[in-house]
């Protein structure tokens, strides 16, 4: 039996949650699988994308397909995109968890699983790469800007205020490399100030670090944001809660199982490069013995 007390507030919380653009009760399943279905069937796309690039790069570390991972544009150009798709679906799930009143709690719960990975990634690479570990790479990058996103997403003006001293800072920056290169070439003393490894992470370098694995706050914190943005306009148009969406979504044959994969992206990042490393180092043995 319902309490009378909660019938009492029932309208003022109606109120609030039309001057917020939020659902007056929680969605119905179809328009949830919208919301959710459709953007982890695009984290789930940008997660085989990644695994084919991480197959032709291995590929190419165990000496069977020699590329240029670090100068041809082709393999560049792809890792940007795939980085970029991630770091938008990242922004874009921010956005709709915060329209969902997602709190704190939680989402310093999946912080702390990121930061935890990140870890482990760079624990990893050091092992594997001692020269060019990742120090700074995807996990490490989302860690420091996911935050960053999410108070903007609660605090609008807050995060117009941090972006426009973010601003005035890479300004500055800039002007400082610029007169360091401009009036000292051969101290440049802005331009190692900036490129050591204690602040290559801002992404103000002259040069790119030696690293396999590079996603500083500039630019790519200005992806996360887009994505963020992109999220908060379509909760507020109510565009994800279209049940026709839903049935679109599940029905589609190639949906389905991208969304599935989609809902597991931190696992399986963590998991896919032992595997695909693990299996061709087995096949190179079994060649070897036969």
């Amino acid at each position: 039996m319902e309490d009378s007390s909660l019938k009492i507030f029932r309208p003022e919380m109606k109120q609030i949650n039309i001057e917020m653009n939020l659902p007056d009760a929680p969605a119905a399943p179809a328009a949830a699988a919208a919301r959710l279905d459709t953007l982890d069937a695009l984290r789930g796309l940008a997660m085989l994308w990644m695994t084919a690039y991480h197959l032709c790069f291995d590929l190419h570390w165990q000496g069977h397909w020699r590329q240029d991972f670090y100068q041809d544009p082709f393999w560049i150009w792809q890792r940007n995109a795939i980085v970029g798709l991630f770091l938008y679906t990242a922004g874009f799930s921010q956005a709709v968890a915060v329209a969902r009143g997602q709190g704190w709690p939680r989402f310093g719960r999946r912080w702390g699983q990121i930061a935890g990975c990140a870890l482990l990634v760079s624990a990893a690479s050091l092992w594997l790469f001692p020269h060019s570990f990742i120090y700074f790479g995807v996990l490490h990058g989302m860690a420091v800007m996911l935050p960053i996103t999410r108070a903007a997403l609660l605090r609008p003006r807050m995060g117009a205020a941090c972006a426009l001293a973010a601003m005035g800072v890479a300004v500055l920056a800039l002007a400082a490399l610029a007169s360091a290169w401009l009036t000292r070439p051969e101290s440049a003393w802005a331009a190692a100030w900036l490129d050591s490894r204690w602040l290559n992470w801002l992404g103000l370098i002259t040069q790119k670090p030696v690293t396999e694995d590079y996603v500083p706050i500039a630019p790519w914190l200005g992806v996360l944001l887009l994505g963020a943005a992109a999220g908060r306009w379509r909760m507020q148009k109510r565009q994800l809660q279209n049940a026709a969406l839903a049935r679109v979504t599940a029905r589609n044959p190639l949906t389905r199982p991208l969304a599935a994969l989609g809902r597991w992206s931190l696992p399986y990042y963590m998991l896919h490069q032992p595997v695909l490393l693990g299996t061709l180092m087995l096949s190179g043995w079994l060649a070897g013995r036969m």
